[in-house]
């Protein structure tokens, strides 16, 4: 009975869980562009990862969680968390702040699927077939349509363009290493131990370039707490969760699926309108995620 009675509750969580993590992982952009008006990038970040840490390490002791059983098997989330933590979010911020445009740190880093199913095959044993790569070709057609508009404005430095590929590189070996190496992490505890990580990370760069002021208005407030619950509580929660549920291709090709819901949100928070071919270029990614998550 158990069974039965559950089945209709999973398939529904299944289902909705891809929509929710887009659009809580787009809503990362939104913010992190009101709080960097009032904090250095790395220090936003620290404040951010130190207050996960302590929120998560109460949830984990209420709650009374496990904890990994080997020194070896910490060392693996820790690594997860300087890839998916420090330096995606880390490269992302440092290359806007150095005057990356957002929209083209966002077309680096939907490269993502592309170089994950590059490198599936060696590394995990998935096998891409044509008709997911004819998935993520379209997927990236359809992000630089949309961010079309933006490529013509000045793309910064070179070390800007650095730090998006640093970026690019973190989020992409964080996906392999946790599906290969973490696969049995409890997400409570495992949470604690991969922001603790990137704590320590980020902190020894601040120390290195300098903390700077930090504004404490309260849009930047309700930036980080937005960032903190939803986002690196929220969203990295359902992201491990589909990284372990699904192959590792399948969950990059969401990452297409951002930059347009970052265009949707932005006409309706900031007024900016999309054009034709914005709307073409969504159109044509969901079409290529689509090919790319299909059984």
């Amino acid at each position: 009975m158990s069974s039965t009675s559950s089945a209709p509750l999973g398939i529904s969580w299944q289902a909705v869980t891809p929509g929710l993590f887009v659009f809580l992982w787009s809503t990362g952009f939104i913010f992190a562009k009101l709080g960097l008006l009032y904090a250095a990038p790395l220090t936003f970040l620290l404040l951010r990862f130190v207050a996960v840490t302590v929120l998560m390490l109460g949830v984990t002791l209420a709650m009374r969680a496990p904890w990994p059983s080997s020194w070896t098997q910490i060392g693996h989330i820790a690594v997860v968390g300087v890839l998916l933590h420090a330096l995606y979010l880390g490269g992302n911020y440092v290359a806007m702040a150095m005057g990356i445009p957002a929209g083209i740190a966002a077309l680096i880093a939907g490269l993502q699927p592309l170089l994950t199913a590059t490198v599936v095959g060696p590394f995990l044993g998935e096998r891409v077939s044509p008709r997911q790569w004819l998935g993520l070709v379209l997927g990236f057609t359809g992000v630089a349509l949309v961010l079309w508009n933006k490529l013509g404005i000045d793309v910064g430095t070179l070390w800007g363009f650095g730090f998006a590929l640093l970026s690019l590189v973190g989020i992409t070996a964080a996906t392999m290493y946790q599906k290969r190496y973490c696969g049995a992490m409890d997400m409570r505890s495992g949470a604690v131990i991969q922001y603790a990580a990137a704590s320590l990370f980020t902190a020894t760069a601040v120390a290195a370039v300098g903390a700077g002021e930090v504004a404490w208005t309260p849009e930047f407030l309700f930036s980080l707490s937005w960032l903190v619950i939803a986002l690196s509580i929220g969203a990295i929660s359902l992201l491990t969760w589909l990284i372990r549920r699904g192959a590792a291709s399948r969950v990059a090709s969401l990452f297409y699926l951002v930059p347009p819901a970052v265009a949707i949100e932005s006409y309706l928070i900031f007024g900016e309108t999309l054009g034709p071919l914005a709307l073409l270029g969504m159109a044509i990614a969901v079409v290529g995620v689509a090919l790319v998550i299909r059984r």
